[in-house]
Formats: structure tokens, sequence, C-alpha cells
């Protein structure tokens, strides 16, 4: 009788857990995606069926499949599973765990520790899992949406295997809204779910599975009878209702900042205005400190443009101040128009190519010394320091006159583009003292 109402109660919590814990894969062979991670051939999946899993780190967005993962091992292995979350655990938790892991040892059994964000461990937590880890008293399984090798104790890494999980692609998404539909734990079939909706759903979850499933659970609240004979249908309106703003990843200190502001500053650097208008957008909705993005587009300003189009400085730093007294959502104007700017503008590396030889050749080059004619005029002895050219008392306003140290000749440095501006003062540079 106990075991029947534990059954019933088991029943009960399952059918009221939400849809994305329902759909939960009891199986390898259930997970959506994750292919190169779990797929056939792979090292994890080996390692679960036959059941010789070593300490291993799961690292990949949020709905990708890491929990899940770790419900397989629990359900496959012989080893006893117990899990510790990093939101709320101590090190109290774990060292009872070990402790109980070190009993099971002692008469055979083995350990998997599953810790969910660990990332979230401070690093005299995560060092509290070393010596357990590294005397197989437990497996550690570790889950985490940050980069381990930057969130993660190197000693802990040392002992375990990082597999990354990726984004699931928009045929996975597609393939896992199907099995919701039909699987007994989801909607059996009770439902449909139109084209449209569909494509909603797989651009509203971003690559998450659990956002996916969660946005076809609410859609699926406000869906009407259908007619006699026919299922009722999720649409585009219940998928709108239901979840009417796009949950995108970002992240404003760790990977994807750094991912997102690359590809902008590369994309601008690649004369491509569409593809830095996307990458803004995503820095924007994400939240991101529009002084920061200012402040890239002045790098780029100079770095990437130069004297090729010594205006687009002048726009950068417009923007820079439009970001600063202004700020959001107006600013985004003023950040998109700079980004197109920098985008469109001739480009030439010349200038900071230049002032990097030049600092190679200071920092790594032989003492040179300035020029007498060169030198300040303010103080006793100078009169014999040799006569000085002063360009403005030349028609064309230029001498030829020797400014650089002896050892290095001009050209050395500096090695301007036949683009935009440069290319007009070159030219002019060459009339002038052809004359």
């Amino acid at each position: 009788m106990d075991t029947l109402f534990s059954e019933i109660d088991e029943y009960d919590r399952r059918i009221s857990a939400p849809l994305a814990v329902r759909m939960r894969p009891q199986t390898l062979d259930d997970l959506v995606g994750q292919e190169q991670a779990v797929g056939p051939g792979s090292w994890l999946r080996a390692a679960i069926e036959n059941d010789q899993l070593t300490s291993v780190i799961l690292f990949g967005p949020a709905g990708t499949g890491k929990t899940s993962i770790a419900r397989v091992i629990a359900t496959s292995t012989r080893a006893t599973f117990v899990e510790v979350s990093a939101i709320g655990g101590t090190v109290s938790d774990l060292r009872r765990e070990i402790a109980a892991a070190e009993k099971r040892l002692a008469l055979g059994g083995r350990t998997i520790l599953f810790v969910d964000e660990i990332h979230r461990f401070n690093r005299s937590q995560q060092d509290a899992l070393l010596h357990a880890v590294e005397n197989r008293v437990v497996v550690l399984v570790g889950a985490t949406t940050e980069n381990p090798y930057f969130e993660v104790n190197t000693a802990l890494l040392s002992r375990s295997r990082v597999v990354e999980l990726r984004s699931l692609s928009d045929t996975a998404i597609s393939n896992l809204l199907d099995k919701a539909l039909a699987s007994p734990d989801g909607f059996n079939g009770a439902l449909s779910l139109d084209d449209e909706a569909r494509d909603a759903i797989i651009v509203l979850a971003g690559g998450d599975g659990r956002a996916a499933l969660t946005t076809l659970e609410l859609a699926a609240e406000l869906v009407k009878p259908g007619e006699e004979g026919t299922l009722p249908v999720i649409t585009l309106d219940a998928v709108h209702a239901a979840n009417p703003h796009r949950g995108l990843s970002y992240d404003k200190n760790k990977d994807m900042h750094y991912d997102i502001i690359s590809a902008f500053i590369k994309s601008m650097r690649g004369s491509d205005p569409d593809a830095a208008l996307y990458w803004l957008a995503r820095m924007i909705e994400g939240g991101e400190d529009p002084k920061f993005i200012a402040r890239r587009i002045m790098i780029a300003a100079s770095e990437d443009v130069g004297n090729a189009d010594p205006q687009a400085l002048l726009i950068a730093h417009a923007a820079f101040k439009s970001a600063e007294v202004i700020g959001y959502p107006e600013c985004r104007i003023n950040l998109a128009q700079a980004a197109i700017y920098v985008a469109l503008a001739p480009k030439s590396n010349a200038v900071e190519a230049g002032i990097d030889a030049a600092l190679a050749e200071v920092r790594h080059g032989p003492l040179r010394e300035v020029p007498a004619y060169l030198r300040d005029r303010h103080r006793p002895g100078s009169e014999n320091y040799g006569a000085y050219r002063y360009p403005h008392d030349y028609p064309e306003g230029w001498v030829d006159q020797r400014y650089l140290p002896e050892g290095l000749e001009p050209g050395c440095f500096y090695h301007p583009t036949e683009r935009g501006w440069e290319a007009y003062r070159i030219e002019a540079t060459r009339r002038d003292r052809s004359r």
C-alpha cells in the first residue's frame, strides 16, 4: 500500500511540474541536439553507457541540456548520485556529502556528485572538492553557464574534463516542440502548433530548449477549443501573448560580452554597416553601457579608419558625448550613426601601425640623440646648436630639413595608404615638395 501511495504522489508531482521538467530526457537517445557532446562515438556517451564516468564539467548556455545529462547519468549509473546546488550551497554541504562518499567507498560503493551552477562557488568552496576529486572519493559532474577556464579553479579543472554544449539549433528546437506535443508527458497529441507559431517560438527561444518549452506551455494555456473533430491550434497570437519579448542571452562582463563587442568591431572594420547595426542592437537590447560601446567606436575610428577619414574620430567622440549626456533610449541613434560612419569610411591602420613601430624602436633600439638644431633654445650655449630653419619663413610653408635622429629615415614608421584623405595628402605633399 505504501508503494502505491508513493507512486501516486510521484505521478501527481510529475503532472503538475512545468513542461520543461516533464520533458526532461530519461536516456541519451531522448536528448535533443548536442550530438558533438553526447552523440555516438563521443567520450561522454561511452563513459555514461559503460558506467565509467570520471569527473566532468558541463559548460554551455542555459537550456542546452546540462542538467538533463546529469539526470541521465543519475538513472544509468550503478553509483550513488547526489546533488548540491551552488545557489545556497555551502562548504558544510560539500563536506557532508564527501564524508558520506568516503563511508560508501569503504564499503565498495561509488558516488557521483552533481554540482549545479558550480561557478557560483567561490575559490575556497571549490577547493573543498579538490581532495575528494583527486582521490576519486567522488566523481564530480559540474554544470556551468560561465567559461570554466575563468570561473573554475585551475586545480579542479586539471582533474576534470570539460565538455562544451552549444545553443540548440532551430531544427533541434523544432524537434523538441514535436516531442512535447506528442509525448504522454507533454500534451499527448491534444494540441497542434501552426507553422507561424512554431517559427516564433524558435526565434524567441534563441537556442534555449527550456525557454522554448516554457513558451509552448504558456501559449497552450491561451488556446481556444477547436471545432468538432479538429485539434485546438496554438497560434502566433497565442505565442506573442504568452511571450511578447525575446529573451536574448547577454552577460555584461563574461564571454558573450566580449564575443559580441568583438563581432561589432570586426564588422565596422570589415565595412559592413548592417552587421555593425545588428551587433550594436544585440548590445543595446542586452543593456550594455552605451559609454562602453561609444569608447569602442572611438578606438575603431583611429585604429581602423585613422587618417583615411579623420572626421570619423570627431563623429565617434560626438557619439560618446551623446551617450554620456543623453543616455538610452535616444543615444541608440547617435551610436548607430557613428557605427555606420566608421563602417562606411575608407580604412587605414597606418596610424596604429606607425605608433606601434615607433614604440618598438624606442623600447628596443639604441638611444638616439635629438639633432642639435632641434633642441630647446632656452639654455646657455644654445647659440652653438646650429641653424633651425623655420618652415613658415619659406613660400610653401615647408623646407627640406631632417627631423629624425641619425639612423632613422623618413618612412620608417608611418606608411600611409592610397585610400581616402591619406591618399589625398600623399598626392598634395608630393606636389608641394616637387615645386
